[in-house]
C-alpha cells in the first residue's frame, strides 16, 4: 500500500544519497607512538626544539622535588618532561613554552604534579606519534588555567588517574575538522575531574575505556564530538555547554552515563546530533535543554543489555529537525515529563508495530489538541503521533532533506484527509501533560 507514496516521490524528483558518519576509532592513541603507552617511560628530551630560547627543561631539572618553580615571564623552548612532583606557576600566561612544531611540548610523568597558568604551543602535527601540547601520566595532578594553543591534541591522558583539569582552553591546529587532534583525551583513565574548560575549534573531547569520571560545567564549541564515550562507563555529565558541534555527546558500548542539565544546541548538518546512544544501556538523562539540532537523540540499538533502561526525564526538546530517533525495534526507553516544542518532527521509531515497546508518560506536546476540563494538568485524552507520508524519508532518509516541501506537505495532507496506506503509530502518552512543565536551570 505504500509503494504509490513512493512512486510519487520518486516522480517529484527525490534523490537516494548515503549519509553516515563512522563512529570506529575516533580518538584511539596511537600506541606505537613515542608517547603512546605510559607502561613505557618517557623517553627523556635530549634538546630543545628552539635553539633561540631558553629551554625550560634546565629549569626542571634545577628545581627540588615538591618545589615551586615560578619562572619569570617570557618564551620558552620544549620539549620538557617534568617527572618529579613539582608546582609549575606560570604566572597566568606569561609564561610560554613553544614546542618548535616538533613532538609533544609537555610531559607530566610523576605524582601530585601542578601545572597552571602557561601557555603551551607549537606542538608537531603527526597523528602517528599523538603529538600533543600535554600529555599527562600518573595520579593526583592539577592541571588548570593553562592556555593551549596551536596543538594537535591539547591534553592527553592515558592511564593517569584522581587529576583534576580546571580552567583550561583549548583549542586545536587550523587544520580541516577530520585531521586536527582531539582537545582532550582520556585513555584508560578513571576518577578525573574535567571542570570549566572550553574546547574550541578542535576534533573531539574523547573518552575510552575510562571509567567513573566527571565532566562538569565545560564549554565545546566549532568541533566534531563534544564528549565520546567509548566503553567507557559510570560517569557524570553536567551542567557543560556545548554549541555549533557536529554531535553533542556520543555513547557507544558504554553503561550508567548520567547526562543532566546541559545545553546542546545547534549541532546541525548532515550528521547533527545532541545526544546519541550506540549498543548503550542503563543510563539517565534528564533536565537537558537540546535546541536547533538536526536530530536531538538518536538511538541505535540501545539499551543493549537485556532488562536495563534509557531513562529520559525533565528534559526540553525545542526546534529541532527530529527530537528523538529509534533505529531499533528493541524498545526499553522509559521517556517522561520531557518538553517537545516547535520541532518539526517530534519522534520517529523505526519498525512496524513497536511504539509500545517505549513507555511515555505526562511529557508536554507543544501540537496536542486535546482538552483539560478537569483543570488537572493533564490532558483528557492521550496524545497520539503517526506517520503519514513521513513514511518517505522515515525509510528513505535522504529523503528528509524534502520534508517541508510542498510536494511533501502535499502527500501528507492527502494521507491524513484520505490515507491510502495504514499510518505507523510512532508513539502513544496516555497522560500528556496540557501545560508546559518548568525549564530545566542551566548553570
Amino acid at each position: 500500500m505504500r509503494r504509490p507514496l513512493l512512486w510519487l516521490a520518486a516522480a517529484a524528483g527525490i534523490g537516494v544519497a548515503s549519509l553516515a558518519l563512522s563512529q570506529e576509532d575516533m580518538g584511539k592513541p596511537n600506541l606505537a607512538g613515542n608517547w603512546g603507552s605510559s607502561a613505557q617511560k618517557a623517553m627523556r628530551p635530549a634538546a630543545p626544539n628552539r635553539t633561540d630560547l631558553p629551554w625550560f627543561q634546565l629549569l626542571v631539572d634545577a628545581a627540588q622535588p615538591g618545589s615551586t618553580l615560578k619562572p619569570p615571564p617570557g618564551l620558552y623552548a620544549g620539549p620538557v618532561l617534568v617527572d618529579k612532583p613539582l608546582t609549575i606557576d606560570g604566572g597566568n600566561g606569561k609564561v610560554t613554552i613553544d614546542g618548535g612544531g616538533k613532538g609533544t611540548v609537555l610531559v607530566v610523568e610523576t605524582e601530585g604534579a601542578t601545572i597552571r597558568g602557561l601557555t603551551l604551543q607549537g606542538s608537531g602535527d603527526s597523528h602517528d606519534n599523538d603529538d600533543a601540547c600535554l600529555n599527562v601520566r600518573g595520579k593526583h595532578h592539577l592541571i588548570e588555567e593553562n592556555r593551549i594553543t596551536d596543538c594537535l591534541f591539547g591534553i592527553d591522558l592515558k592511564q593517569a588517574d584522581y587529576n583534576t583539569l580546571r580552567g583550561n582552553r583549548i583549542t586545536s591546529k587550523p587544520l580541516d575538522l577530520g585531521l586536527r587532534g582531539d582537545g582532550l583525551r582520556l585513555w584508560y583513565s578513571h576518577y578525573n575531574l574535567i571542570e570549566k574548560n572550553e574546547i574550541v575549534d578542535s576534533r573531539d573531547m574523547v573518552a575510552w575505556y575510562s571509567d567513573h569520571n566527571i565532566w562538569r560545567g565545560n564549554v565545546g564549541k566549532r568541533s566534531r564530538y563534544s564528549i565520546h564515550f567509548m566503553f567507557a562507563k559510570d560517569s557524570l555529565v553536567e551542567n557543560n555547554a556545548f554549541y555549533d558541534n557536529s554531535v553533542g555527546v556520543y555513547l557507544m558500548y558504554t553503561e550508567r552515563i548520567h547526562l543532566r542539565h546541559n545545553l546542546i544546541s545547534h549541532a546541525t548538518g548532515a550528521a547533527g546530533m545532541a545526544v546519541g546512544f550506540k549498543e548503550s544501556s542503563d543510563s539517565d538523562i534528564s533536565d537537558n535543554e537540546i535546541i536547533y539540532c538536526a536530530v536531538g537523540v538518536g538511538s541505535d540499538i540501545s539499551p543493549f543489555e537485556p532488562g536495563t533502561t534509557l531513562r529520559f526525564t525533565g528534559n526540553r526538546f525545542a526546534y529541532n529537525g527530529i527530537a528523538v530517533r529509534f533505529t531499533s525495534e528493541m524498545g526499553g526507553n522509559i521517556l517522561s515529563d520531557n518538553r517537545f516544542e516547535g520541532n518539526l518532527t517530534d519522534v520517529v521509531q523505526m519498525g512496524r508495530d513497536v511504539a509500545g515497546k517505549n513507555e511515555w508518560r505526562n511529557n508536554y506536546f507543544s501540537d496536542y489538541q486535546g482538552f483539560d476540563r478537569n483543570n488537572d494538568g493533564i490532558g483528557d485524552t492521550p496524545y497520539e503521533q503517526y506517520a503519514y507520508a513521513d513514511q518517505i524519508w522515515i525509510e528513505t532518509p535522504a529523503a528528509q532533506f524534502f520534508k517541508t516541501s510542498p510536494v511533501l506537505e502535499l502527500l501528507d495532507f492527502l494521507e491524513r484527509l484520505a490515507p491510502f496506506s495504514s499510518p505507523e503509530l510512532m508513539l502513544k502518552d496516555e497522560a500528556p501533560r496540557f501545560e508546559k512543565t518548568a525549564r530545566a536551570s542551566h548553570e
